[in-house]
Protein backbone atom coordinates (compact mmCIF):
# COMPACT_ATOMS: atom_id res chain seq x y z
CA UNK A 1 0.00 0.00 0.00
CA UNK A 2 1.36 3.40 -0.95
CA UNK A 3 1.32 6.47 1.26
CA UNK A 4 -1.48 7.90 -0.90
CA UNK A 5 -3.57 4.81 -0.10
CA UNK A 6 -2.93 5.31 3.60
CA UNK A 7 -4.03 8.92 3.39
CA UNK A 8 -7.48 7.74 2.26
CA UNK A 9 -8.06 6.53 5.82
CA UNK A 10 -9.66 9.50 7.56
CA UNK A 11 -7.24 10.68 10.27
CA UNK A 12 -9.98 12.60 12.08
CA UNK A 13 -12.03 9.47 12.66
CA UNK A 14 -8.95 7.55 13.72
CA UNK A 15 -7.87 10.20 16.23
CA UNK A 16 -11.26 9.90 17.92
CA UNK A 17 -11.17 6.10 18.03
CA UNK A 18 -10.45 5.93 21.76
CA UNK A 19 -9.96 8.41 24.58
CA UNK A 20 -7.61 6.72 27.04
CA UNK A 21 -4.74 5.58 24.81
CA UNK A 22 -3.05 7.25 21.85
CA UNK A 23 -4.14 6.21 18.38
CA UNK A 24 -1.05 5.46 16.27
CA UNK A 25 -0.36 7.22 12.99
CA UNK A 26 -1.30 4.99 10.08
CA UNK A 27 1.96 5.64 8.26
CA UNK A 28 3.93 4.29 11.23
CA UNK A 29 2.10 0.95 11.36
CA UNK A 30 3.44 -2.33 9.93
CA UNK A 31 2.41 -2.89 6.33
CA UNK A 32 0.05 -5.78 7.08
CA UNK A 33 -1.95 -3.63 9.51
CA UNK A 34 -2.10 -0.76 7.03
CA UNK A 35 -3.36 -3.15 4.36
CA UNK A 36 -6.04 -4.61 6.62
CA UNK A 37 -7.22 -1.17 7.69
CA UNK A 38 -7.34 -0.05 4.05
CA UNK A 39 -9.39 -3.16 3.16
CA UNK A 40 -11.85 -2.48 5.97
CA UNK A 41 -12.11 1.17 4.96
CA UNK A 42 -12.89 0.22 1.37
CA UNK A 43 -15.47 -2.35 2.48
CA UNK A 44 -17.29 -0.08 4.94
CA UNK A 45 -16.77 3.27 3.25
CA UNK A 46 -15.13 4.57 6.44
CA UNK A 47 -12.49 3.30 8.88
CA UNK A 48 -14.18 1.44 11.76
CA UNK A 49 -12.63 2.88 14.89
CA UNK A 50 -11.92 -0.51 16.42
CA UNK A 51 -9.20 -1.08 13.81
CA UNK A 52 -7.55 2.24 14.54
CA UNK A 53 -7.74 1.58 18.28
CA UNK A 54 -6.47 -2.00 18.18
CA UNK A 55 -3.50 -0.85 16.08
CA UNK A 56 -2.12 0.58 19.33
CA UNK A 57 -0.53 -2.86 19.84
CA UNK A 58 0.10 -4.58 16.49
CA UNK A 59 0.58 -8.12 17.84
CA UNK A 60 -2.76 -7.88 19.63
CA UNK A 61 -4.39 -6.39 16.52
CA UNK A 62 -3.34 -9.43 14.50
CA UNK A 63 -4.56 -11.94 17.08
CA UNK A 64 -7.82 -10.04 17.59
CA UNK A 65 -8.76 -9.79 13.92
CA UNK A 66 -7.60 -13.35 13.17
CA UNK A 67 -9.88 -14.74 15.86
CA UNK A 68 -12.73 -12.50 14.77
CA UNK A 69 -12.31 -13.71 11.20
CA UNK A 70 -12.32 -17.36 12.34
CA UNK A 71 -15.51 -16.78 14.32
CA UNK A 72 -17.42 -15.36 11.36
CA UNK A 73 -15.89 -17.48 8.59
CA UNK A 74 -15.64 -20.95 10.19
CA UNK A 75 -18.97 -21.27 11.94
CA UNK A 76 -22.18 -23.26 12.10
CA UNK A 77 -24.08 -20.06 12.89
CA UNK A 78 -25.66 -17.60 10.51
CA UNK A 79 -24.02 -14.16 10.49
CA UNK A 80 -27.28 -12.70 11.76
CA UNK A 81 -27.09 -15.04 14.78
CA UNK A 82 -23.48 -14.08 15.51
CA UNK A 83 -24.36 -10.40 15.54
CA UNK A 84 -27.43 -11.03 17.71
CA UNK A 85 -25.18 -12.68 20.30
CA UNK A 86 -22.72 -9.79 20.13
CA UNK A 87 -25.44 -7.19 20.69
CA UNK A 88 -27.19 -9.09 23.50
CA UNK A 89 -23.89 -9.64 25.30
CA UNK A 90 -22.77 -6.06 24.70
CA UNK A 91 -26.14 -4.85 25.92
CA UNK A 92 -25.83 -6.51 29.33
CA UNK A 93 -22.19 -5.36 29.50
CA UNK A 94 -23.17 -1.78 28.54
CA UNK A 95 -20.44 -1.58 25.90
CA UNK A 96 -21.15 1.58 23.93
CA UNK A 97 -18.84 0.76 21.02
CA UNK A 98 -20.13 -2.75 20.40
CA UNK A 99 -23.79 -1.88 20.96
CA UNK A 100 -23.61 0.75 18.24
CA UNK A 101 -21.23 -0.91 15.77
CA UNK A 102 -22.71 -4.40 15.98
CA UNK A 103 -26.20 -3.01 16.26
CA UNK A 104 -25.64 -1.73 12.74
CA UNK A 105 -24.54 -5.19 11.64
CA UNK A 106 -27.65 -6.78 13.19
CA UNK A 107 -29.82 -4.37 11.20
CA UNK A 108 -27.93 -5.18 8.01
CA UNK A 109 -27.71 -8.98 8.33
CA UNK A 110 -31.20 -9.46 9.81
CA UNK A 111 -32.65 -6.89 7.39
CA UNK A 112 -34.56 -5.50 10.36
CA UNK A 113 -34.22 -1.83 11.38
CA UNK A 114 -35.72 -2.46 14.84
CA UNK A 115 -34.10 -5.65 16.10
CA UNK A 116 -30.79 -4.23 17.35
CA UNK A 117 -32.50 -1.66 19.56
CA UNK A 118 -34.74 -4.36 21.00
CA UNK A 119 -31.76 -6.60 21.76
CA UNK A 120 -29.80 -3.83 23.46
CA UNK A 121 -32.75 -2.76 25.60
CA UNK A 122 -33.87 -6.27 26.62
CA UNK A 123 -33.35 -9.27 24.37
CA UNK A 124 -36.04 -11.17 26.31
CA UNK A 125 -38.74 -8.91 24.87
CA UNK A 126 -37.28 -8.71 21.36
CA UNK A 127 -39.19 -10.01 18.35
CA UNK A 128 -37.17 -13.21 17.95
CA UNK A 129 -38.06 -16.89 17.73
CA UNK A 130 -37.78 -19.37 20.58
CA UNK A 131 -34.52 -20.87 19.30
CA UNK A 132 -32.82 -17.49 19.22
CA UNK A 133 -34.17 -16.63 22.66
CA UNK A 134 -32.63 -19.84 24.01
CA UNK A 135 -29.37 -18.99 22.24
CA UNK A 136 -29.28 -15.56 23.86
CA UNK A 137 -30.35 -16.93 27.26
CA UNK A 138 -27.26 -19.13 27.27
CA UNK A 139 -24.96 -16.40 25.92
CA UNK A 140 -26.11 -13.94 28.57
CA UNK A 141 -25.85 -16.55 31.32
CA UNK A 142 -22.29 -17.31 30.23
CA UNK A 143 -21.62 -13.57 30.35
CA UNK A 144 -23.20 -12.76 33.69
CA UNK A 145 -23.00 -16.02 35.64
CA UNK A 146 -20.45 -18.31 33.99
CA UNK A 147 -20.09 -20.56 37.03
CA UNK A 148 -23.78 -21.43 36.74
CA UNK A 149 -23.60 -22.78 33.19
CA UNK A 150 -24.49 -26.46 33.28
CA UNK A 151 -25.01 -29.38 30.94
CA UNK A 152 -28.72 -28.51 30.92
CA UNK A 153 -27.91 -25.26 29.13
CA UNK A 154 -26.19 -27.15 26.33
CA UNK A 155 -29.13 -29.54 26.20
CA UNK A 156 -31.52 -26.61 25.88
CA UNK A 157 -29.50 -25.41 22.90
CA UNK A 158 -29.58 -28.89 21.36
CA UNK A 159 -33.35 -29.07 21.74
CA UNK A 160 -33.60 -25.63 20.16
CA UNK A 161 -31.92 -27.02 17.05
CA UNK A 162 -28.27 -26.09 17.54
CA UNK A 163 -25.87 -28.92 16.75
CA UNK A 164 -22.63 -29.54 18.61
CA UNK A 165 -20.53 -27.20 16.47
CA UNK A 166 -23.12 -24.43 16.74
CA UNK A 167 -23.18 -24.81 20.53
CA UNK A 168 -19.39 -24.38 20.61
CA UNK A 169 -19.64 -21.37 18.32
CA UNK A 170 -22.26 -19.71 20.53
CA UNK A 171 -19.86 -19.97 23.47
CA UNK A 172 -16.87 -18.83 21.42
CA UNK A 173 -18.61 -15.72 20.11
CA UNK A 174 -19.88 -14.93 23.61
CA UNK A 175 -16.43 -15.31 25.15
CA UNK A 176 -14.69 -13.26 22.47
CA UNK A 177 -17.08 -10.36 22.76
CA UNK A 178 -16.88 -10.32 26.51
CA UNK A 179 -13.16 -9.77 25.96
CA UNK A 180 -13.84 -7.17 23.29
CA UNK A 181 -16.41 -5.33 25.43
CA UNK A 182 -14.07 -5.05 28.36
CA UNK A 183 -11.15 -3.83 26.29
CA UNK A 184 -13.34 -1.31 24.45
CA UNK A 185 -14.70 0.01 27.71
CA UNK A 186 -11.28 0.19 29.36
CA UNK A 187 -9.83 2.15 26.43
CA UNK A 188 -13.06 4.15 25.93
CA UNK A 189 -13.34 3.22 22.25
CA UNK A 190 -15.89 5.37 20.45
CA UNK A 191 -18.12 4.15 17.62
CA UNK A 192 -18.06 5.97 14.30
CA UNK A 193 -21.01 8.23 13.67
CA UNK A 194 -21.80 6.21 10.53
CA UNK A 195 -22.67 3.14 12.60
CA UNK A 196 -25.58 4.94 14.26
CA UNK A 197 -27.54 5.22 11.01
CA UNK A 198 -26.54 2.12 9.00
CA UNK A 199 -29.38 -0.24 8.21
CA UNK A 200 -32.17 1.90 9.65
CA UNK A 201 -34.09 2.24 6.38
Amino acid sequence: MTKSDAEEVDPELRDDAMNRFPVPDLENLPEDLRERIADETERAGFTPNVFAAMAYKPSHFRAFVDYHDALVEDTALEREEIEMIVVAVSGVNHCYYCNVAHGALVRIYAEDPLLADQLVANYRTADINDAHRTMLDVAVKLTERPTEVEREDLEALRQAGFDEEARWDIAAVTAFYNLSNRLAMFADMRPNEEFHTLGRE
